[in-house]
């Protein structure tokens, strides 16, 4: 893992936001619009430029989650994301 893909609060990575949105097709301006923050939010977040307050990263998590992401902690085989079964 390299700098800008440090661990942000709750154990979620950037990439993990990035691959999220990717997996269930959202935009950052969708992703923004069902997480209630403003899209250069998450691009900061994504781009690891800022260290995000946990209520925006429970907020990014639930918008994700609610679209059918599972994230994946870090378990020795790393980070990530897939589709909750049945998406």
């Amino acid at each position: 893992m390299n700098a800008r893909e440090k661990v942000i609060k709750n154990d979620i990575i950037p990439a993990q936001i990035r691959a999220g949105r990717a997996l269930v097709g959202l935009t950052q301006d969708d992703l923004a619009s069902a997480s209630g923050l403003p899209k250069r939010t998450i691009a900061r977040i994504e781009l690891a430029e800022v260290n995000p307050r946990q209520s925006t990263i429970d907020a990014i998590r639930t918008a994700l989650e609610n679209a059918g992401v599972e994230f994946i902690a870090e378990n020795g085989g790393g980070a990530g994301v897939r589709l909750r079964k049945g998406q």
